[in-house]
Parts: C-alpha cells; sequence; structure tokens
C-alpha cells in the first residue's frame, strides 16, 4: 500500500532527549500513557516539538514496528482533506481513475498523527468523531464501511476549549482527542533545552549536507544561548540549518547566523519610557506574526483580526514598506 503522500518517521528522525524540568514531565507523562491506545492531544506553540512527541508516543508504544504517519491537517482543503483522511472511491469525482486508501487506512496497526486538529472544518469534525467512535472509515464516494485499528495522537497550536466556547469546535469530539493533554512548553521557557538541540541538530545539518562542521565559536554560542526563540525549536532548526549552509570553516560563526539573531532582536514590552499605543501594538503583532514562522494569515485568526487589518497594523507610519506578498 503506497504511503509516500505522508510523512513517516524515519531513523535520523529519532527524537533527540532533553534535559529541562518541562520537557522531562512530558516525557513522563508520555511513558505512562504510550503503552496504551489512549488518543493523546498535543498542545503548544507552532514549531514547539508537537511532532517531537508524537513520535514518542509512537516509539514507546506496542504499535512502534508499525508505520507512524503524520498529516497537517492545515495543509489542505476540506476536499483534499477529506480524501487524504478517508480516502477515495473510484470515480468519486474528476480525477479519481483509481480507488485509493486514506491514511487512516494506511497507517494499519499503527500511530496515526493529525497535526493543527483545530483547523478541520466543522463537516470533518463530525466524520473524524464518527471514525474515533465506530472504529470504521468510509471512503469518499463509497457506502463501506471499513475497520481500522489505529493510534490517534493529535497536535495544535490553538486553545480548542476556547473554540469549543465559540462554537467552532465540536464540544464532543474535543473531548474524544483530549483523553490525555499533553502540553508542551515553549522553548523561551526550557533553556537547558536549547544547548542540547543545537549540538544535536548541527550534527544532523552538518551530516546531511556533508560540511565539515563540528561545532560553534563562542560569539556563535552565546547568541544562540540568549536569543527568545519565538519561533521555538523549528526557528531553532532552521537557523541552524542557515548557518551550516553558509558557514566556510569547521565552527559556525556569528556571521553565519540569521540577521536577527545576531542583531539579538526580542521583544521587550515599554517599561519606562510611555509610547504611543499604535507603536505598542504593531510591535506586538510583529511578535505575533514571528511565533507564527511568518505565517501572516494564522497570525491574524490568533489576533482575530481580518488579513487586511493585520497588514495595516504591520505598517509603520514613518516609512513605505515594501508591497507584502500573501
Amino acid at each position: 500500500m503506497a504511503v509516500s503522500r505522508w510523512r513517516m518517521l524515519r531513523p535520523a528522525d529519532a527524537p533527540i532527549p532533553l534535559p529541562s524540568a518541562g520537557m522531562q514531565r512530558v516525557v513522563a507523562l508520555v511513558g505512562r500513557v504510550a503503552p496504551t491506545d489512549a488518543t493523546v492531544l498535543i498542545t503548544g506553540e507552532s514549531g514547539v516539538g508537537k511532532e517531537y512527541v508524537a513520535r514518542l508516543v509512537h516509539e514507546r508504544s506496542r504499535r512502534s514496528q508499525a508505520p507512524f504517519l503524520a498529516v497537517s491537517c492545515a495543509e489542505f482543503a476540506e476536499t483534499l482533506l477529506e480524501t487524504e483522511l478517508f480516502g477515495h472511491a473510484r470515480g468519486a469525482f474528476t480525477g479519481a481513475v483509481q480507488d485509493r486508501p486514506g491514511v487512516f487506512e494506511a497507517a494499519g496497526r499503527g500511530t496515526l498523527f493529525l497535526d493543527e486538529v483545530g483547523d478541520v472544518s466543522p463537516a470533518l469534525q463530525a466524520r473524524l468523531l464518527r471514525v474515533l467512535q465506530t472504529h470504521e472509515v468510509r471512503r469518499v464516494g463509497e457506502v463501506r464501511l471499513r475497520p481500522i485499528d489505529v493510534r490517534l495522537v493529535a497536535a495544535t497550536h490553538r486553545d480548542l476549549a476556547f473554540e469549543v466556547s465559540q462554537g467552532r469546535f465540536r464540544h464532543d469530539l474535543y473531548y474524544r482527542l483530549r483523553v490525555v493533554d499533553v502540553h508542551v512548553p515553549p522553548l523561551r521557557e526550557r533553556p537547558g533545552d536549547v544547548a542540547v538541540l543545537m549540538e544535536q541538530l548541527l550534527a544532523r545539518a552538518a551530516s546531511r549536507m556533508a560540511r565539515p562542521i563540528r561545532g560553534y565559536t563562542d560569539e556563535a554560542r552565546r547568541l544562540l544561548l540568549r536569543h527568545d526563540w519565538p519561533g521555538n525549536v523549528r526557528e531553532l532548526a532552521n537557523a541552524i540549518e542557515r548557518a551550516t549552509a553558509v558557514s566556510d570553516g569547521s565552527l559556525v560563526d556569528a556571521g553565519d547566523l540569521p540577521e536577527a539573531i545576531q542583531r539579538g532582536v526580542v521583544f521587550q514590552p515599554p517599561v519606562h519610557a510611555a509610547r504611543p499605543l499604535r507603536e505598542v501594538e504593531r510591535e506586538y503583532v510583529r511578535l505575533v506574526v514571528r511565533r507564527h514562522g511568518g505565517n501572516r494569515r494564522r497570525a491574524a485568526e490568533e489576533l482575530q483580526i481580518s488579513l487586511a487589518t493585520l497588514k495595516r497594523k504591520l505598517v509603520d507610519p514613518s516609512h513605505v514598506e515594501p508591497q507584502a506578498r500573501f
């Protein structure tokens, strides 16, 4: 059965042991629930390492020798996500020239990780709830129900309890997903993990790119350790990947790091001098955009404003910024 459309766990992706108290609590909880088949909901900011935790659940479960498949629900339009999850029958729609299983079937007796499950539409929420209740899946364009045996792990950066209160997420699905709730703290709250991740991520990047890099200069290390990492582990990995690609020596130097890290850009709320409210608001909006890795649509959703309003709030009236592309 072809599963190339979905990400699978590879040996090189094995989770990195982290020393912080926050992650040790997460790992301890995972150790208790992994041997069961309980559904797990992983919460935390974007880029914080939720897939890392999902892989721990899989590796420490009785399903560890079966597939681990991951799908980001935010990457697909509703109709495409429906066929990705549940599959389709030949002739179900234009272009459906053959039967195709969905990821629930392809995961076999393994683990299915649904990332950004908070982005699923109400219609698909109903279908997902049905699958969790019956352990059966119906492909698009079919009436036949197919039994499945898969462990579901879901993740979201959203506050699903708030989404339920606003009527945007089904309360019954929320409780089905949240049998065990695992919250992953942001990287800024676990600085001890940064030093470990720096070494591991550099070793992986250098090996993948065949670069003879064995460490960091003192200045590069200092800059990395003092950064607040609003983009969490994803931002750290991208910074090290970039540094590995541009470095021309055996050590990553400060000049190899992204400019924001070199300049030590850290958001600080005003403390002493009073500042115009518009300026403070613009700085906060920019922080939210950074936290979402530059994704303005997701930042606008978190702020509960339109994309046009977000764009307007980002503009500094003292100068004209280049036209943004979305």
